[in-house]
């Protein structure tokens, strides 16, 4: 996964950083709320951790502009401050959830685990412009309906969570992927198989790149 720590407490960041990086995540570390709002909209993030007290910007007005921009990203607040109303503030703002400080590295590194696993196994439906994709039955529609492999399944629910923004095809493969065996060629096939399938169905989405990337969803 690759998660965006926005977090002013230097010593904090560097130890939150070095504990995520140690467990094969990709870590890209800011220091003031506007930085996570520029990242955010530059960059696909499975994860952003925001600290509610940060210069600049603070966290609930940063997560208010990500939220605003449509993106979608699942966020963690950590906060120093335990009343009920920081927390319900931050979830009213659009946070999935919350961490009060002091807290243990084993919790936040479970919590990531845990949203690892349910990201894998999610099977809700997926929007954008005309085209829905229903990742349980493997299937996206249109003006009709045609099926998808595995890989197509996942690569075209990134895409769509991550629409209008440049993907890498590294970032591809570990999110199609993971740690099987695949490079950059299967990726290329596979978007060149999806975009065969979306003109099929007739719809308005495009897969946009050349061969080596990076891709894009647009209208």
């Amino acid at each position: 996964m690759r998660i965006l720590l926005a977090e002013d407490e230097e010593q904090l960041a560097r130890v939150l950083k070095m504990a995520m990086t140690s467990s094969d995540y990709t870590v890209d570390a800011v220091d003031n709320g506007q930085k996570a709002v520029d990242l955010a909209k530059e960059n696909a993030y499975d994860v952003i951790i925001l600290d509610i007290m940060m210069p600049v910007k603070d966290g609930i007005t940063a997560l208010k502009e990500i939220r605003e921009s449509g993106n979608q990203t699942y966020v963690i607040m950590l906060t120093a401050m335990a009343e009920v109303d920081d927390r319900v503030n931050g979830l009213d703002s659009g946070a999935d959830d919350y961490i009060t400080k002091p807290f243990s590295l084993k919790e936040l590194l479970a919590r990531l685990r845990s949203l690892e696993r349910r990201t894998t196994t999610s099977k809700q439906a997926l929007h954008f412009d005309d085209l829905t994709l229903d990742s349980e039955e493997q299937v996206m529609e249109s003006s009709n309906s045609i099926s998808l492999t595995r890989e197509e399944t996942q690569m075209l629910a990134y895409l769509i969570r991550n629409a209008g923004k440049p993907l890498s095809p590294v970032a591809i493969l570990d999110n199609v992927w993971g740690n099987e065996k695949a490079d950059e060629e299967d990726v290329w096939i596979n978007i060149s198989y999806l975009r065969q399938k979306l003109s099929s169905i007739q719809s308005h989405a495009q897969i946009a790149g050349e061969k080596g990337g990076p891709y894009m969803l647009k209208e």
